[in-house]
């Protein structure tokens, strides 16, 4: 996954992500994160969305996010692994 930093100041950042899954999916987690604004969008559907995130210390909000995105992946995987 390449991640792409297109804007960025104290309190919004754009990004472009190469997976409409990826960009969806932290757009959810970051809503529920409390961020100001979050939002995806793709000029065409051969590009590559761009993923605008607005509040307070929004670098850390994202890192944050993905952090518990992936725990609660780990979390599944090894659940998924007792039910086998």
């Amino acid at each position: 996954m390449n991640i792409k930093i297109l804007n960025e100041d104290k309190n919004s950042i754009e990004i472009e992500i190469d997976n409409l899954t990826i960009a969806e999916l932290l757009r959810v987690y970051l809503n529920k994160e409390g961020v100001d604004f979050v939002a995806w969008r793709r000029d065409h559907p051969t590009k590559n969305p761009i993923l605008r995130v607005e509040g307070d210390n929004v670098k850390k909000t994202i890192v944050k996010t993905i952090e518990k995105i992936q725990k609660e992946l780990e979390n599944f995987l090894e659940d998924y692994k007792k039910a086998k």
